[in-house]
């Protein structure tokens, strides 16, 4: 008859020995006892074994590659997100990020592509993908530029990520294509505001004409539209009867721009009102001009 002290004694030897069972299950065990840890955990029989199913890294990613280059470029993405997903420690994953933001590039999903590349650049500034990611996140927004006429939120998006693509990564292979679309981005920026001066003008309204002219002389001075923007601001002061401003605009046009038509006019409006071309070195036209140009040539020195 077991007295209460071997009971006990007994009972703590069976619990230890039903617990050093469990410590010694292997790990091919775990699959014939899902079932009963999912009653306890709310875990699936399906959550276990699926693991054992997913391709390997280089498996997904050849395949997202394939999708690419054949131009199933939604496909292509998310395989790409998959090797990213399921091999998140795979050397193939960060790749993989921003291959899937190119994938989505190339298929028009620009809001994916540009979050993609955002985030690239963002975990992995300094690695040998991240000029190309920055380079998806520009081409995807200056692809939206939109008509001057219209809003120029996406232009001044690519603008400003081409200069941070030229600044970042000056020797990559996008630079100089990048610099030839800055150009294009800035006359687009210039003629968007040359088009709302103009309708203030004919309205009028010349104080918010000068305005719009002012911006495409101080920040878009390479562009084609600069010529009519000093024509056109000598023309508005004229107006308001403001001549020295107005006969200021007209020297710097002939200073830099002498055989301009846009000079020939400004000439010729300045004469009609018994004035011509003279610099006023106090003007703002004058500082404004004179400041542009030397931050122009640091930035450009010959």
């Amino acid at each position: 008859m077991l007295t209460l002290k071997r009971f006990a004694f007994v009972f703590v030897i069976l619990f230890t020995a039903s617990l050093g069972g469990c410590s010694s299950s292997p790990l091919s065990d775990v699959g014939s006892s899902v079932s009963s840890l999912g009653g306890w955990f709310g875990g699936d029989k399906k959550e276990f074994l699926d693991a054992e199913k997913v391709e390997p890294a280089a498996k997904l990613y050849s395949e997202a590659d394939q999708l690419l280059t054949s131009g199933s470029y939604e496909n292509a993405a998310k395989k790409f997100e998959d090797v990213d997903r399921l091999h998140p420690y795979s050397p193939l994953a960060r790749r993989s990020i921003v291959m899937a933001a190119y994938s989505n590039y190339k298929g028009g999903k620009y809001p994916e592509a540009i979050a993609g590349g955002k985030r690239y650049v963002a975990l992995h500034p300094g690695t040998k993908e991240s000029a190309l990611a920055q380079h998806v996140i520009s081409m995807s927004y200056f692809d939206q530029i939109a008509d001057p006429k219209r809003d120029q939120k996406r232009t001044k998006d690519a603008l400003k990520s081409l200069e941070t693509l030229v600044r970042r990564y000056p020797n990559s292979r996008y630079a100089s294509e990048a610099k030839n679309r800055i150009r294009v981005a800035r006359d687009v920026l210039a003629a968007a505001d040359m088009n709302v001066g103009r309708y203030y003008l004919n309205r009028k309204n010349y104080l918010a004409a000068i305005n719009r002219f002012k911006s495409v002389i101080k920040n878009y001075q390479t562009t084609q539209h600069v010529e009519e923007a000093l024509a056109r601001i000598a023309e508005a002061y004229m107006a308001l009867g403001i001549a020295s401003e107005a006969q200021t605009a007209g020297a710097i046009l002939g200073h830099n721009f002498p055989n301009s038509p846009w000079y020939k006019d400004t000439y010729a409006l300045l004469k009609s009102g018994g004035l011509a071309p003279r610099n006023n070195s106090g003007s703002w036209l004058s500082k404004t001009w004179r400041n542009t140009v030397n931050a122009a040539k640091k930035l450009n020195p010959i």
